[in-house]
């Protein structure tokens, strides 16, 4: 029975990343429709995440038509599978549609249920991060290299990033509040882009809350397999998405989960 590390190779991810970029690229930062995904509230999406999901799925059915796909514009097919592809075409719409090049192609597999490999691809600034079994590796501007998380243990030495604390509800927010008067710097607004800068040594922590199965499947391996830890609010698997826990290292993984609990406890 082949494994991720086997089936997967850095190559296909590459393309996939081309695929992706030739798609969104060329509609980004020009003028065009957004549409709104629900009538209370604001859930933009554009052309471009639903042409480079179709083109991303095209290339998987190609490569692995035994594979499922799930993904984010066109929903679930296959899923019983035992390798499912999971699809996020522009993970952070919002800073798409602001001209931010702070989004990213997220691309993730699991096997039997657990996220194996991923890919976090942003044509704009020209990166990659990958992981397929063997580390997580950089490909960009800086070159090519494997991925290290940080060592930091105290939340005090800490940097912590959210996409923002509106994700938040009510007693989350005064959970994640509280994390944050303990870190050294606090920062909001990156998408799948902090999660990526957690598993280069940048920052130590994200948090955040509501996300989908294909909001963080990808960013799980890129994460863990740089020695990372990715969990839910209440230290479980996190492929299902919910409240997320991505942190350097185990040690302040323990003690960003007791500051995030406090008295409360997260399901």
């Amino acid at each position: 029975m082949q494994n991720a590390k086997s089936m997967i190779s850095p190559a296909f991810l590459r393309r996939v990343a081309e695929v992706a970029a030739r798609e969104a690229l060329p509609r980004f930062r020009l003028p065009g429709l957004v549409a709104n995904k629900f009538a209370a509230g604001f859930d933009p999406v554009t052309e471009a995440d639903r042409e480079t999901e179709k083109a991303i799925r095209e290339l998987i059915k190609a490569e692995y038509p035994e594979h499922g796909v799930l993904g984010e514009e066109f929903g679930a097919e296959g899923v019983e599978a035992k390798h499912v592809w999971v699809v996020d075409p522009i993970d952070g719409t919002r800073s798409f549609i602001s001209g931010i090049p702070l989004w990213g192609t997220l691309v993730g597999l699991m096997e039997d249920g657990g996220a194996v490999a991923g890919m976090m691809a942003q044509p704009f600034i020209g990166e990659l991060f990958y992981a397929t079994g063997d580390g997580t590796h950089y490909e960009g501007p800086h070159g090519q290299g494997q991925l290290a998380t940080r060592a930091t243990e105290d939340l005090s030495e800490a940097t912590l990033f959210t996409t923002t604390p509106v994700i938040f509800e009510p007693a989350q927010r005064a959970s994640f509040h509280r994390l944050e008067r303990q870190v050294r710097l606090s920062r909001y607004g990156t998408d799948c882009y902090a999660y990526c800068m957690l598993a280069a040594g940048q920052i130590d922590i994200v948090v955040e809350a509501g996300l989908q199965p294909y909001d963080i499947v990808a960013l799980i391996p890129i994460i863990e397999q740089a020695g990372g830890v990715v969990t839910g609010w209440d230290g479980g698997p996190a492929e299902r998405g919910g409240g997320i826990v991505a942190v350097a290292n185990t040690a302040l993984h323990a003690r960003v989960l007791d500051a995030l609990h406090g008295s409360h406890s997260f399901a």
